[in-house]
């Protein structure tokens, strides 16, 4: 197998770690440590087959992962995310170069938003008490399917 395939491979591999991730995430509102550390010991492998330097590449992924932990943790500490979605931002930041990174923070902004007010007015019609829980995993998984779909799409463009 080329290192063409087995990054296709891996890409797949990180796609049904982030729909693993909606999923229970949209059941029981926790994403387990396990599948977040799956998808960050996942990107070095990547690194290597996708022939990145370590100097600037990796390390400035690991710059950019250690950025959008510290600016979601500080969310976390106020309460306005939960630490699993700390987690799957910092694992996904691994992955992408920064201007992928911000384009998927702005899709999942934009997905988060209507995710809130789809389980807002749920809340409404079905008149329930208690604060609003938003399964935000489901709107960071949302971005990463899409810029992994866009990622893929270019890539096989340049390859056939």
């Amino acid at each position: 197998m080329d290192s063409g395939t087995f990054i296709y491979l891996l890409w797949g591999g990180l796609a049904i770690a982030l729909i693993v991730a909606a999923v229970t995430d949209l059941k029981s509102r926790h994403i387990s440590n396990w599948l977040n550390l799956a998808i960050a010991l996942g990107a070095p492998v990547f690194w290597m087959f996708s022939g990145m330097a370590f100097w600037p590449d990796m390390v400035g992924q690991i710059g950019l992962a250690a950025i959008i932990f510290i600016i979601f943790a500080g969310l976390f500490a106020i309460g306005a995310m939960g630490g699993g979605d700390v987690k799957l931002l910092t694992a996904l930041a691994l992955w992408m170069p920064w201007l992928t990174f911000l384009e998927l923070l702005v899709i999942m902004s934009i997905a988060g938003g209507l995710l809130t007010l789809f389980m807002m007015i749920g809340k409404h019609i079905q008149k329930t008490e208690g604060p609003l829980k938003v399964p935000y995993g489901v709107a960071i998984a949302f971005s990463g399917l899409w810029m992994i779909w866009g990622i893929t799409a270019q890539n096989s463009q340049t390859i056939f």
